[in-house]
């Protein structure tokens, strides 16, 4: 056993650490929180609109901040970028129990966007695709993974605390801040490197430099990237997928004790499967894109979340109307879930395969830029949305809407002919 360990591939170890980080900072950063508003409506006295305030304000700073953690990663590389990100959020989350307001908690989230940018998605991507380039798609899939994994396991894990009348929300969310430290801090300073030939290896541990076919690292610049269609094809569709799934995730606890009629319990346990099955989707078409073009598997993946939205609703005596039935809203937070998984992984290697990464520190950094604006624009516009009318019909009918506006982006989304390959 020893031995095997000994010779397994350096780069597995990256993988793991790498989704260790991303496990942690994104479920602590957008998806516990968000299965903490009614706890944190009650703590403080504030509306949906006004809760809702502190993710969106994670996601606007982060998408402003963005471009700039592009660069520095581009300068600097990503794994001095993280270090820095990992240490930002451990603090952070190491304050958060100790919130004596709203204003507090807006401040914190303002923090939270700092360290996002630096230890979120983008970073951890770039590096995984150092170490692989055969099993890119898999290693990726498995990343953004994490991300879902943790919205399905880590509110479950302090659900009995958070509703214990003798605990409550801030022994919750501490005991998280405590494995923060210990499963990501720690990987981060210890055994995560930027590539392979830092450690005198080749991708994928093959025994020599791979042949990279089709490859554009090489090819892509910045500016040409900016002038293709494709990049805002990209990047508007999946800002409003965006729009879509970080709305209606912001929400979708509220509404199911709100307006379903779930227990906080049957809430938080439901808010887990759609994160259960976003972990499924994320990995298996992570996985699936890399036998068939990425570009078409995000289509399908844009599809089944414009399904799963729809079954939130029913059709009533000729009327549109939330449906009561629970075997259906079982099925939307499958379908949902799926989508929304698959989507998340596509985005990011969609964009790897056609511009390369040559400057994919800059690229991810202008499309988490347009992204994290949907998001924000989301979560924000949603609750405001939900105080004017008094329910949730219309803001999750504008999900279904503004996500079938992001699937005929997707659909428009073509590779592109570079210079180098126009003269070749």
């Amino acid at each position: 056993m020893k031995s095997k360990l000994k010779n397994l591939f350096h780069g597995w170890y990256v993988a793991m650490g790498c989704c260790l980080i991303y496990f942690f900072v994104n479920s602590m950063t957008l998806f516990v929180p968000q299965t903490l508003f009614p706890r944190l409506m009650e703590e403080f006295s504030v509306n949906e609109a006004e809760i809702s305030l502190t993710v969106a304000r994670t996601l606007l700073f982060a998408a402003i901040f963005s471009p700039i953690s592009g660069i520095l990663i581009d300068k600097y590389g990503a794994v001095k970028v993280l270090k820095v990100g990992v240490i930002i959020m451990g603090l952070t989350y190491s304050f958060y129990p100790f919130a004596t307001s709203i204003d507090t908690l807006y401040r914190l989230h303002f923090l939270m966007a700092i360290g996002l940018v630096c230890s979120g998605l983008g970073p951890n991507v770039i590096i995984v695709s150092n170490w692989f380039n055969e099993h890119r798609g898999k290693v990726v899939g498995m990343l953004v993974a994490g991300s879902s994994l943790g919205g399905a396991t880590l509110p479950l894990l302090i659900s009995p605390i958070v509703n214990a009348s003798d605990w409550g929300w801030r022994w919750g969310y501490g005991i998280l801040a405590i494995l923060f430290w210990i499963f990501a801090v720690i990987p981060a300073y210890t055994f995560i490197r930027p590539n392979p030939r830092s450690m005198g290896l080749h991708p994928d541990g093959l025994d020599h430099e791979p042949k990279i076919e089709n490859e554009t690292s090489s090819g892509v610049s910045f500016i040409e990237a900016l002038k293709s269609r494709t990049l805002w094809c990209l990047g508007i569709g999946s800002a409003c997928l965006w729009f879509s799934i970080q709305g209606l995730n912001s929400q979708i606890t509220i509404f199911f004790e709100q307006e379903a009629g779930y227990t906080a319990q049957q809430a938080v346990i439901l808010f887990s499967t759609l994160f259960w099955f976003s972990f499924f989707g994320k990995f298996a078409f992570g996985a699936l894109s890399d036998k068939i073009p990425k570009q078409r598997v995000f289509l399908i993946t844009s599809c089944i979340l414009f399904i799963g939205s729809l079954l939130l609703f029913e059709i009533n005596n000729g009327q549109l109307s939330f449906t009561q039935n629970r075997a259906q809203l079982t099925i939307f937070t499958i379908l949902f879930g799926l989508g929304f998984g698959g989507s998340f992984s596509m985005i990011q290697l969609v964009a790897l395969e056609i511009f390369g990464k040559a400057y994919l520190g800059r690229i991810l950094g202008l499309i988490s830029l347009v992204d994290g604006m949907g998001a924000a624009l989301g979560t924000k516009l949603l609750s405001e949305l939900k105080i004017s009318t008094g329910s949730y019909f219309v803001p999750f009918t504008l999900v279904s809407l503004v996500t079938l506006f992001a699937i005929i982006n997707v659909f428009l989304i073509k590779p592109i002919q570079t210079k180098s390959q126009t003269s070749s």
